[in-house]
């Protein structure tokens, strides 16, 4: 069995998740809760958030994160990826600086006009 804290809102349930009872989870105060847990077990994702070169603006750096959450495993690679980005001002909110990054049906979007 393993435990979790849950991260979906303030309270941080303690979940227990039973990986021989088909994921059962159990300590979960609304419904949210026990998807998380299983998700969290079996298929970990996030929205990754990070920054990349900018030339010829005020900044020299751009924020950008995924426009969805990736499988926890892709992280890494994904940020291997963005050491080699390099865009240039101006930008925009929602621009994709890299569409269905690393086999995934993520975008790199800019958060941040610059």
């Amino acid at each position: 069995m393993k435990e979790l804290v849950c991260i979906v809102c303030p309270k941080g349930c303690r979940l227990h998740v039973d990986e021989e009872n088909n994921y059962a989870v159990t300590g979960n105060s609304c419904p949210r809760g026990a998807e998380y847990g299983h998700n969290e077990i079996k298929n970990p994702t996030r929205v990754l958030t990070s920054t990349v070169k900018l030339n010829g603006g005020l900044y020299r750096r751009c924020p950008v994160k995924t426009d969805i959450a990736v499988p926890k495993a892709k992280l890494m690679e994904i940020m291997k990826l963005l050491n080699h980005v390099e865009l240039t001002a101006p930008v925009k909110i929602g621009q994709v600086v890299i569409p269905m990054v690393a086999g995934t049906n993520a975008n790199i979007v800019v958060t941040k006009n610059l």
